[in-house]
């Protein structure tokens, strides 16, 4: 009877034992979770810029006049000593011809003294001064033939012409831009970064240039400056980035760059969803347990996990402000949602 009697209560036992088993399974929540997964993760800084010319030439007259002759127009491709236009330039030539007139006639005197010289019909002091008299009409001349050539915009190098700022018969005032060559170099774009991510920026770093004029076409880059000051107003710094091939892109277009820090192939990815201020929620044994993760590159969709977590690790997709660690939930295991785009990046990326 004693023997049947310890045989009675353990059955009573397991009997209570399932039945408390299936009150809390029924009561223990169901939480979504997911397995980490591998996948490509690039930690990219973004900020807009301008496409422009990396070396721009402005070609102006010295002296006030009207421009009288165009030679050439925007996007002409231009040789180095190249006459691009000529100002009225009047007034100058009749002067000039007037000095070498007085040249001449300097010249001639200055030869007759000298045979006379020799002769000695005249003094040192008279060859002397005939000779200054040459010489400083050769100067005159000279002087007013450099006036008249400033009269003429001259390329300064093989370039193209990207801005022209004048039309025929148009008073041009002095040292004002008539034309803009780019040459010597290959456009670039400037881009403004903000200062937060300013740090992480070096040179030569490879750079992702859209641009909205060509929808679907990515462009390569690398980062060749930055400038040491900043914009104190817009807390940005600017960045020059340097095509890596021939650009289709038009100078004063706005490009998007994406300045690539950090890639890495065969990242650990969970749901941008899972991760709270740098912690996640696991599930082990049905039990919540609350860990803090070193994060990297992210996007809206994905988020880069650098330590803190295994690839069999559960995580809840979708935590709420409720969760207490340690209390008790039921897991249902579902597949990760398609990110949009292929790869995570960093929270200013594209």
């Amino acid at each position: 009877m004693i023997k049947n009697r310890f045989v009675f209560l353990g059955i009573a036992g397991l009997i209570v034992a399932g039945a408390l088993f299936a009150f809390v399974s029924r009561s223990s929540p169901t939480v979504q979770v997911v397995h980490p997964t591998i996948g490509p993760a690039v930690q990219a800084v973004y900020a807009t810029g301008t496409v422009e010319a990396t070396v721009m030439l402005p070609i102006a007259a010295r002296s006030a006049a009207r421009l009288v002759e165009l030679n050439v127009d925007e996007g002409a491709e231009v040789t180095k000593d190249q006459v691009m236009a000529r100002l009225e330039d009047n007034d100058l030539q009749e002067t000039l011809a007037e000095l070498e007139a007085r040249e001449q006639f300097a010249h001639s005197n200055y030869e007759r003294k000298s045979t006379l010289l020799k002769e000695g019909a005249v003094t040192r002091q008279i060859y002397d001064q005939s000779k200054s008299d040459w010489e400083a009409a050769k100067a005159a001349v000279a002087r007013a033939q450099a006036q008249a050539n400033f009269m003429k915009l001259v390329a300064p190098a093989d370039g193209r012409v990207i801005r022209r700022d004048g039309e025929i018969g148009q008073l041009i005032p002095a040292n004002q831009p008539v034309f803009w060559i780019s040459c010597c170099a290959p456009l670039r774009v400037t881009a403004e970064v903000d200062e937060e991510d300013i740090a992480i920026v070096k040179p030569g770093q490879k750079v992702l240039i859209r641009a909205d004029a060509f929808p679907g076409k990515i462009f390569n880059g690398t980062v060749q400056s930055i400038t040491p000051k900043g914009d104190p107003i817009a807390r940005s710094y600017r960045v020059r980035v340097h095509f890596d091939e021939e650009t289709p892109l038009l100078i004063g277009m706005t490009a998007e760059t994406n300045i690539i820090i950090r890639e890495r192939k065969d990242a650990m990815l969970v749901p941008s969803s899972a991760v709270v201020q740098n912690k996640v929620w696991r599930v082990e044994n049905d039990t919540l347990v609350e860990r803090t993760v070193e994060i990297g590159a992210r996007d809206a969709d994905q988020v880069e996990i650098i330590e803190g977590l295994t690839a069999e690790d559960t995580v809840v997709l979708t935590p709420e402000e409720s969760f207490t660690a340690g209390d008790p939930v039921r897991a249902r295991v579902v597949k990760a949602p398609p990110p949009e785009k292929k790869s995570a990046r960093n929270k200013r990326g594209d």
